[in-house]
């Protein structure tokens, strides 16, 4: 492997095969296998052929024959070029053979045929003609079944072959195209080499399966696809100039040797192979190292213990005698026992015998065990085993060995899983009945837990019956008694039913849910509840109301504050005498009923008279029972008659009644009340359908008791299906109350199904709150006041309602609209209609109204919307129709609002067509814009057409206009013109303007920046050092060929001419005197430093013209001497060189003409091919190399750094170990006592709880230390944060004590200039200067500094005062009346010159403001005037026409006052201006004020700075603070996440302690 991977022949190791590998000897697989070597195509085969050769064209031998149809031989057949040809270069006589393919054919292969297993390690070929143009080679290592390709070669990869990478090589398989032996060059001697393995690409494993693969060959095919020519064959395919197009090959090596994974140091033929070729490589090894195969690929029989492995330098792997304990001859390898082991053994033996089995033979079969006295060697080593077939496993299978661990002990019967005993012939607890056929052995008892007595045993192990509880019965205890249920895990078993007595029909229930068999319309488990929409009826549930008709009623409404003491609506009112009869034909039930009577008694004690029995009824009762119960039936019908009299008393009195709510019968059962009321809820009671009213009820749910419906507002009766007294309108939203009025009505009852209330006379309506008809103004009704035009009016203002004779108004007192009139009763008029034209009603009417103009004596109508004239009949402005005729109207002119609706000429009055459209809108209904405008008209936005002329098509324009779509505004452009408004050319065009549109720019695509040029001039954007308007130039100041390059020009500014050279040579025009490519130099005559050249003296004329001669010479002798060299004639020369080579040459001859020629021959065939084979080899190693050592430095940095932190990792890994072993070992060691089973348990346990406090020690350590834990991001965090602060606080301090600094030295000023002040106070004003707050000095009359007076003027001095000022001031007033006089002749002298001095300079100063003014004003009007002109050429919309004219008024605009009078002025201003006086002491004295203000301000800004620095800073410290702030929190939380963390660390190291 190691030649194979290196690409040298390395020979067997000193040691031969025993410490290592070893390998075959590399030669050419072509020797001895011509009959294996074919091609696809051969000249001359059929028949002799003619071909030419390219290099002999020119000479009269140019075309050969081949004639190939015999093996080549040197003396009768040396035109054959069979393919086995190319074995060996030459023939015995030293010529050159070679294999030739047919004229102009392309697609020819080449193929070798092996026959074992070669590696293969490079290719050789030499060419007699050109190489061919493409081609590639193949391999199968499958006999040629499949084929792969090794490599790709042609002169253009990416269109011969343009599926195959042509980027270089990355990986050791990959497959690429090369193109460097694909050239037409050389013509002969050409040369291929390909190397399986290229040592530039480095090989990490030489044994691995891919590389194995890559090498492994048993066919090579070399497939030649295009020929390389001259290019006359794709002009002419003719016979003869196909003639010299052909591949011929001299020479082919396939260099390889036998495939033995370095287990055969030599190889032999293979069997049926019968060449013995001196120099053959054969193809069967002679295998070391327990090997054998024809390639060493398998292990010997029986020596399978290890896995077949290709031998290593140091390591043979040699194959292993597999381990069968004497028992087996036969074995093989097992990969997953050989993992399985550790990578130690993976032999299996085969066809154990002596009753073993296993991988080694080393155990017993079934049904046998290993004899504990016995080796496992001994073939009498496994005995029988003695078990129960029926109850053991398998029929009887035992342990076959010993081993505690497992719980295995040899001879031990293996029961079945219910089984038990030694010889597994007795069930387990909770199982019964022994059998064979049971899997299992014995069957589970199956008893239910829940009902079983006994757990241990629960059932019998024979007959398999269940011991159950009280109340559970069947073989498995799984069913309660009759009358219970549910059963569980009770002492019992299973719960009584307790079904209901009266709701169920017995006291059976179902034993899952315990459900008792209810009656009808009775659910719930124990048929204890009513179903929904039934229920239970009470006692006196049979009740008969006294309000008979025939009988006066007495309603009782229901009011909140008391309680109702009756049933239904009230009661009936009985006269002292009377009786009431009740009906009964509703009996359910056949049974004794007990008769009941409600009331309410208006004079005491009264007594009923029932048949023959006779009771009294006291006054304050309000119920009596029958004596005695009756008896009724049903499907009868029952009369009963009650009389009721007064008690005591023998007449009958007119007012005494009394008040009888109702008469019930309760049925009497066999029991008291109170065991009734139990009857009733768990008896056999009597249910019934709730039947709630679906009007008067909320839903049909009823009381479950008594069968009260839930009624809605104003219902009453159990079904609610009656009004409460007060209300009527029973339905869908209950009764609504009668709400009779107090003053019309009788009362407030009314009827129940209309709600007419009983009204007093004079009084109607339902309410009787309305007045009679005719009337109004309830309840002091009036008669209505209509004049005579309705009967009827508002019952509650009076107003009229049916006006008739065409009137309206509240008092029908005026005429309806489309009549006139006055209508008021007693003038003599009614209402008559209004012509205009037709009567109201007709279809020719078209006036809301009229009115009578009695100064007229004319009828006015007042026209509807659209109407106009005297009688309506014309149509209004913007209005068309024909009005005039009957069924004619005026419709609006449709011209979507762009007319003047009050031109009657906008439209046509009868057609309607638009006829003065506006907007700059066009069409029948203005519906669109004019020509030349766009927009949207129903908008009034049409706006005029912008096209430039320039860009937009002729035929759109017409007298400067252009015209554009209508609705988008977009011209119709010329070609290759855009632009919304034609206004541009489009992208890549240029020369805007011309009749045919816009030019192509036809930017050179390479030396422009983009393909876009300037609109007007076409110059491309070219790339730096490229010019011309398509940058197909070099640049200005550049020269070359811009395909090529340019290159900058460097023409020496004081040496050329101009600064650019010529474009083709680059050669600079030069000054006189200046000489060279860029001028830079002194010209020959002239001499000294450039650029300051001076002229030679007038003498270096006579020298130029010798010195001229001998560089002609000279160049004469240089071209001579090349010729020479050319030519190969190198005469003079010694011959030593020549006699050397002739010595060498004899020596060569002499070997040659040695008697083993065919030895030597193969000797140096076999040198060459090495030494052909190193070439490439060190070529490629070098190529290696170069590459390699440019990363070697990084790749050893990278690796230094990585070695460095896996050191520290490994490290800090052994520490985590150690202590994490040493607590394990803490844990193991603390003496937990018990059975090994139980220490094993409680290990487990402990190794669990250990790996939960390692994690959650690891969490815990996560959270507390670590780069990223929470911890060390606060400590981090606090130690910035503590560093700013530290910062922050020596700057602040540091400023802080500057300024307590500054403001205690301003404080110190600031006290002595008070004092200063002070003293300067009393020297001045003669007074102290302690001002107030308000600036007074009370203490002070002569005031001071800062005093001020009421009026807020300074105090200073004064009447008394002896400061200076009051002594100046009284000087003051002497001297000023010493020189009033003086000066008053003075003034009187200059009052008149200086008056007009000031005039004049105060008039020229106005005129000068006034001026100023003015140009200042019209200097602002110019500024606006251009600014809007700028906005006009600058918007969407300015046409050429607009923008013309603007221009044209602008240029018309002329000064008013010419340049001549301008000068005038401006001498005049200079003048004026020269007769003032002191105006440089003003300007000094401003620049002064200036300086102050600057040097102000600048303090103020320092100031100002300086502050916001104090600011940023307390900002910074802020945030520092915050941010230190959300550490703090931050690390608090985690601190307090690693507490909990740590805690329940701690509380589990203390379970798994106490554990």
């Amino acid at each position: 492997m190691l030649l194979l991977v290196f690409g040298q022949e390395l020979p067997s190791s000193p040691h031969g095969c025993t410490d290592g590998s070893c390998y075959p000897a590399t030669g050419n697989l072509l020797i001895g296998r011509a009959v294996n070597l074919s091609s696809t195509s051969t000249c001359g085969l059929n028949g002799p052929q003619q071909y030419c050769i390219v290099s002999h064209l020119q000479e009269s031998d140019k075309c050969f024959e081949c004639n190939s149809q015999h093996r080549f031989d040197p003396y009768h057949h040396r035109n054959s070029h069979r393919i086995e040809n190319v074995i060996y270069l030459m023939d015995s006589n030293g010529d050159n053979t070679w294999w030739q393919s047919v004229n102009g054919q392309e697609s020819v292969s080449i193929r070798l045929n092996l026959e074992a297993e070669f590696h293969f390690t490079h290719l050789i070929m030499k060419f007699k003609t050109f190489r061919p143009a493409a081609m590639f080679i193949e391999r199968s290592a499958d006999f040629g079944r499949t084929w792969r390709p090794y490599r790709y070669f042609a002169s253009n990869c990416t269109k011969t072959f343009p599926g195959i990478p042509a980027n270089g090589l990355h990986h050791i398989n990959d497959i690429i195209c090369e193109e460097r032996y694909s050239d037409i060059e050389p013509s002969t001697n050409g040369e291929v080499i390909y190397k399986v393995l290229d040592p530039a690409i480095h090989v990490k494993d030489p044994y691995s399966l891919d590389i194995q693969e890559l090498l492994r060959i048993t066919n090579l095919r070399i497939n030649f696809t295009k020929l390389n020519t001259l290019g006359d064959d794709l002009l002419d395919r003719r016979f003869d100039v196909l003639q010299k197009y052909y591949y011929a090959l001299y020479e082919l090596v396939v260099r390889g040797s036998c495939f033995c994974y370095g287990h055969a140091s030599e190889c032999a033929p293979v069997p049926g192979v019968d060449a013995r070729e001196n120099g053959m490589i054969h193809g069967r090894c002679v295998c070391k190292h327990n090997t054998e195969g024809l390639n060493c690929e398998r292990c010997r029989h029986f020596h399978n213990d290890l896995p077949w492995r290709p031998a290593e330098a140091e390591n043979p792997h040699t194959c292993r005698e597999c381990n069968c304990n004497g028992h087996s001859s036969h074995c093989h390898f097992d990969m997953a026992v050989y993992l399985a082991t550790g990578n130690i053994s993976g032999g299996v033996c085969d066809d154990c015998l002596h009753n073993t089995m296993g991988r080694n033979c080393e155990m017993c079969k079934p049904f046998y065990y290993q004899d504990p006295i016995k080796d496992i060697r001994d073939p009498q080593a496994c005995v029988a085993c003695d078990c129960d077939p029926v109850g053991s496993m398998e029929g009887g299978v035992c342990d076959s060995h010993t081993d505690l661990d497992m719980g295995m002990i040899s001879g031990q019967c293996r029961c079945k899983a219910n089984v038990k005993g030694t010889r597994c012939d007795d069930c387990k607890e909770s199982y019964y009945g022994l059998s064979q056929n049971d899997p299992l052995g014995c069957q589970p008892c199956n008893c239910d837990p829940r009902g079983i007595i006994m757990m241990g045993a629960p059932c019998d192990q024979i007959s398999g019956d269940c011991s159950c509880k009280r109340h559970v019965t069947g073989r498995y205890c799984n069913q309660c008694l009759p009358e219970y249920w549910g059963l569980s895990n009770d002492l019992a078993g299973c719960r009584p039913c307790d079904c209901d007595f009266g709701g169920a029909f017995n006291n059976r229930c179902m034993m899952e849910s315990g459900q008792c068999d209810c009656r009808r319309h009775l659910i719930g488990r124990q048929c204890s509840e009513v179903q929904p929409g039934y229920f239970c009826a009470p006692l006196d549930y049979y009740k008969y109301e006294a309000e008979d008709p025939d009988v006066r009623p007495v309603h009782r409404e229901h009011t909140p504050s008391h309680m109702v003491t009756w049933t239904g609506p009230g009661f009936a009112r009985v006269k002292d005498g009377a009786g009431l009869v009740f009906t009964i034909d509703n009996i359910p039930y056949a049974m004794e009923y007990d008769i009941m009577i409600r009331y309410e008694p208006e004079v005491c004690v009264w007594t009923v008279t029932y048949q023959i029995d006779c009771f009294c009824m006291l006054c304050f009762s309000r119920y009596i029972q029958m004596p005695r119960p009756f008896c009724f039936e049903p499907s009868n019908r029952y009369v009963v008659s009650i009389r009721f009299q007064r008690h005591g008393v023998t007449h009958r009195h007119l007012t005494a009644f009394i008040l009888i709510d109702s008469v019930s019968q309760d049925y009497q059962p066999p029991h008291t009340l109170i065991i009734y009321l139990y009857v009733c809820l768990n008896g056999a009671p009597v249910v019934e359908s709730c039947q709630c009213d679906p009007q008067g009820s909320l839903s049909g749910e009823c009381h479950k008791v008594g069968g009260e419906c839930h009624c809605k507002p104003n219902v009453m009766g159990r079904r609610c299906d009656q009004c409460t007294p007060g209300t009527y309108g029973f339905g869908a939203n209950g009764c609504t109350v009668c709400d009779c009025h107090s003053e019309g009505s009788l009362s407030h009852q009314c009827d129940p199904v209309t709600g007419q209330c009983q009204c007093r006379q004079g009084a109607t309506g339902r309410q009787c709150s309305d007045c009679q008809p005719g009337q109004w103004g309830f309840p002091s009704c009036s008669p209505c006041q209509c004049n005579g035009h309705a009967d009827i009016c508002d019952p509650r203002n009076g107003g009229c309602r049916d006006c008739r004779d065409y009137t309206a108004g509240h008092l029908c007192e005026r005429c309806a609209d489309g009549f006139f009139g006055n209508p008021v009763l007693g003038s003599g008029e009614h209402c008559r209609p209004c012509p205009c034209p037709g009567n109201p009603g007709s279809d020719h009417f078209n006036a809301h109204s009229c009115y009578a103009d009695h100064t007229s004596n004319q009828i006015i109508c007042n026209c509807r919307q659209g109407y106009t004239g005297l009688r309506c009949d014309q149509c209004a402005p913007g209005y068309h129709g024909n009005p005039e005729q009957p069924g004619g109207q005026c419709l609006p002119c449709e011209c979507n609002g762009n007319i003047d609706t009050n031109d009657p000429g906008s439209c046509d009055p009868r057609t309607g067509q638009c006829l003065k459209c506006l907007y700059h809108t066009d069409g029948p209904s203005c519906g669109h814009c004019q020509h030349g405008y766009y927009g949207n008209a129903l908008a009034h936005d049409c706006r005029l057409c912008t096209c430039v002329t320039a860009g937009t098509i002729q035929s759109a324009c017409s007298d400067g206009q252009c015209h554009c779509d209508r609705q988008t505004g977009a011209c119709p452009c010329r070609q290759n013109v855009a632009g919304h408004n034609c206004d541009q050319c489009a992208p890549n065009h240029w020369n805007y303007g011309q009749d045919r549109g816009c030019e192509h720019c036809s930017c050179d695509p390479q030396h422009a920046l983009g393909s876009h040029c300037n609109m007007f001039t076409g110059q491309c954007q070219c790339r730096p050092g490229f010019g011309g308007k398509q940058c197909t130039e070099c640049e200005q100041f550049h020269w070359g060929d811009p395909r090529l390059q340019c290159r900058e020009c460097k023409c020496h500014p004081l040496g050329s001419e101009m600064a650019q050279c010529d474009r083709s040579t680059g050669a600079c025009e030069c000054r006189e005197g200046a000489a060279g490519k860029r001028c830079d130099e002194c010209a020959r005559g002239f001499t000294g430093d450039f650029p300051k050249c001076v002229r030679c003296h007038p003498c270096f004329h006579l020298w130029d013209d010798a010195v001229c001669q001998i560089k002609r010479d000279l160049e004469h002798i240089q071209y001579a001497a090349q010729k020479i060299l050319e030519s190969g004639v190198t005469t003079g020369v010694g011959d030593t060189r020549i006699k050397e080579l002739e010595k060498k040459l004899r020596k060569v001859q002499d070997l040659i003409s040695a008697e083993d020629s065919d030895r030597i021959h193969h000797l140096i065939g076999q040198s060459i091919d090495d030494l052909r084979a190193e070439i490439a080899l060190t070529d490629g190693r070098l190529m290696g190399v170069t590459r390699e050592l440019n990363t070697t430095a990084e790749e050893e940095e990278a690796l230094k750094r990585t070695l460095s932190v896996l050191e520290r990792e490994l490290r800090d890994i052994n520490a985590t170990v150690a202590q994490k072993k040493r607590l394990l070992d803490d844990y193991l060691t603390s003496g937990f006592a018990g059975s090994k089973l139980s220490q094993v348990s409680e290990a487990l346990k402990t190794y669990r709880y250990y790996q939960e406090s390692v994690k959650a020690e690891k969490k815990c350590n996560a959270s507390v230390s670590g780069p990223l834990s929470p911890v060390e991001q606060s400590k981090e965090t606090r130690a910035v944060t503590e560093d700013l602060l530290d910062a922050s606080k020596d700057k602040f301090l540091r400023a802080l004590a500057a300024q307590n600094k500054s403001l205690n030295e301003l404080q110190q000023k600031a006290h002595d200039l008070d004092k200063k002040v002070h003293h300067l106070s009393h020297k001045v004003c003669g007074g102290h200067s302690n001002a107030s707050v308000n600036g007074s000095c009370p203490d002070s009359q002569c005031g001071g500094a800062g005093c001020r007076d009421d009026q807020g003027n300074r105090v200073c001095g004064g009447h008394g005062c002896n400061g200076t000022v009051s002594t100046s001031v009284a000087a003051l007033n002497h001297a000023r009346n010493a020189t009033d006089g003086l000066n008053a002749a003075k003034e009187e002298l200059q009052s008149v010159a200086r008056k007009d001095v000031k005039n004049q300079a105060m008039n020229t100063l106005k005129k000068a403001q006034k001026k100023k003014d003015h140009f200042e004003n019209n200097n602002k009007k110019l500024k606006d005037f251009i600014k809007k002109i700028r906005d006009f050429l600058t918007e969407e919309g300015a046409d050429p026409q607009s923008i013309e004219k603007v221009a044209l008024q602008v240029l018309s605009i002329t000064l008013p006052v010419n340049r001549t009078a301008l000068d005038k002025m401006v001498m005049q201003i200079k003048d004026s201006l020269s007769n003032l006086t002191n105006i440089e002491g003003i300007v000094n004295q401003t620049s002064q004020h200036i300086s102050k203000v600057k040097e102000l301000l600048d303090k103020a800004k320092d100031a100002k700075s300086r502050a916001e620095g104090v600011k940023d800073a307390a900002n910074n410290t802020k945030q520092a603070l915050d941010v230190s702030e959300k550490a703090i929190e931050k690390a608090r939380a985690a601190l307090k996440e690693a507490n909990n963390n740590l805690n329940s660390t701690r509380n589990a190291a203390v379970e798994v302690q106490h554990t």
